[in-house]
């Protein structure tokens, strides 16, 4: 049984947001500070990635643990009420992140998912991996467009 009332659970749902989360603002912010420009939340590709460096083909997913399934195997015994419901939610949202996963890296895209426990608690972690991701690409960039010919 829940332990809210259906009100309080409303306005719990309610606040859940899909863009401008506490995890994602916290990690944007910090990229934004290095000096790196990014779009939010672009629709334009699939999975409308939280973070986009359209220049570098790198996007940024920022995922709670709840909603995307951390330890699946492990914590879906810890969901008390609705669990056929919140079982082939979570389950669901596993399945949709591993097809995007799958389609941007066919469309050339580089993917990095962060959890939102590892963003809150090593940001800086976080930040090094997204910079010497972009540092990558920028070397594959500039490996690949070298000028063969000088005219």
């Amino acid at each position: 049984m829940d332990n809210l009332t259906s009100e309080q659970r409303r306005k719990n749902m309610q606040a859940i947001r899909s863009s401008g989360t506490k995890i994602e603002v916290l990690l944007a912010k910090a990229l934004w500070q290095k000096g790196y420009r990014y779009r939010k939340n672009s629709a334009k590709i699939i999975g409308k990635p939280d973070i986009v460096f359209k220049k570098y083909k790198i996007v940024i997913f920022c995922d709670s643990e709840f909603w995307h399934g951390k330890d699946w195997a492990k914590n879906k015994k810890k969901v008390k009420t609705n669990k056929e419901y919140w079982h082939l939610k979570i389950e669901n949202n596993i399945k949709r992140d591993k097809i995007v996963n799958k389609q941007l890296k066919k469309d050339g895209w580089t993917t990095l998912r962060f959890w939102g426990k590892d963003i809150s608690k090593d940001l800086d972690g976080c930040v090094k991996i997204v910079l010497r991701t972009i540092n990558t690409q920028l070397k594959k960039y500039r490996k690949g467009h070298r000028a063969d010919k000088v005219i």
